[in-house]
């Protein structure tokens, strides 16, 4: 311990913080701040002032306490105990805690059913974002970002990869094209290209927001996005801020369900809107809206196609429906089956 240097658990945690900033999305390191203000919240709860004082049995109570007292799921605190662990390292190399500390820090085991996420929007969430979005800002880029990712299911990369070549108007589809070479790369490449139908509301949206909201600009590579800011294409980080910040129930109208106070809550501040308990980010909207899709009877092999994900995918991490719900589909698929024989 004599070799040790005093170090408060904020001061370490702000010092932590800026030496990442460099090195992770500015999400992640977002995470990583909501994440240690757990932390900090406990050790102010039981005393610690000093990371010098900070031992095993201290690591082992925090975990005790996240996952009994403020019940997080096998998943959720394996990312808050991993983040952890990463600021323990740290605080190693600044002689802030004992050599070797963040070993004893052991993260939950998890099955492949709890790997699997079951976070998503729920319909009436997204339809109330889409209804203030059309009354309030229509064709905005808010409004033009999230009505895409919520009708077509797409990820982030495909909502910032289209340019305004790619959009048809005339027949209302939408063309996603794997160009890594001019950084609009999709996950599964050239197979993940494919054309998607689009509504008929969509496309208006989509048509008026080019027309008379749409930023005139080209990105570094001469080309002409669909989704622009001032400086070009907009970037992946923008299109998740963008989700986060018009799923908040306050940016859409509706009373806080947090017993927050707007002028005072964070996630009301530009970047920081993820902090919102509220706010769900754009794999939730993909998920929510493959949900969507099948709970509508639409086939499996169908919304494959368009989403670019294999059926068995779908069905492991994004068909969020009930047992009972599928159950249902069943007995409508037999009764249509029995039908059409008569």
């Amino acid at each position: 311990m004599s070799n040790l240097e005093p170090l408060d658990p904020e001061t370490g945690v702000e010092m932590y913080l800026d030496s990442r900033r460099q090195e992770i999305s500015d999400q992640t390191h977002q995470s990583h701040r909501y994440r240690l203000k757990a932390f900090l919240a406990w050790c102010d709860e039981v005393g610690i002032d000093d990371l010098n004082d900070l031992g095993g049995r201290d690591l082992h109570r925090f975990k005790v306490h996240r996952r009994d007292v403020d019940d997080l799921k096998p998943v959720t605190l394996q990312g808050q105990l991993s983040t952890l662990r990463q600021f323990v390292r740290f605080c190693e190399t600044i002689d802030a805690v004992q050599p070797g500390l963040h070993e004893k820090i052991m993260l939950p085991s998890t099955s492949a059913e709890e790997d699997s996420r079951d976070s998503l929007i729920e319909p009436d969430h997204a339809e109330d974002v889409l209804e203030y979005l059309d009354q309030f800002e229509y064709a905005s880029r808010d409004h033009a970002v999230f009505a895409l990712a919520w009708e077509i299911s797409c990820r982030t990369g495909g909502i910032r990869a289209p340019d305004l070549d790619d959009v048809d108007v005339e027949n209302r589809a939408l063309a996603i094209r794997h160009r890594p070479e001019s950084d609009t790369p999709l996950k599964n490449g050239t197979a993940g290209e494919r054309d998607v139908s689009l509504s008929p509301e969509l496309t208006k949206v989509l048509d008026d927001y080019v027309s008379y909201r749409r930023i005139d600009a080209v990105d570094e590579y001469g080309r002409e996005p669909l989704f622009t800011t001032q400086h070009g294409r907009i970037s992946r980080s923008a299109v998740r801020n963008t989700v986060y910040r018009v799923t908040r129930p306050c940016a859409i109208g509706q009373p806080c369900p947090h017993d927050r106070d707007p002028a005072d809550c964070e996630a009301t501040e530009f970047s920081y809107e993820s902090l919102c308990p509220s706010s769900v980010p754009p794999h939730d909207v993909r998920r929510g809206s493959i949900t969507e899709y099948r709970g509508r009877d639409v086939d499996a092999d169908l919304v494959s196609e368009r989403v670019d994900a294999t059926e068995e995918v779908i069905e492991r991490h994004y068909d969020q429906r009930s047992h009972r719900e599928r159950m249902e589909k069943r007995r409508r698929q037999l009764e249509n089956a029995e039908h059409s024989k008569e």
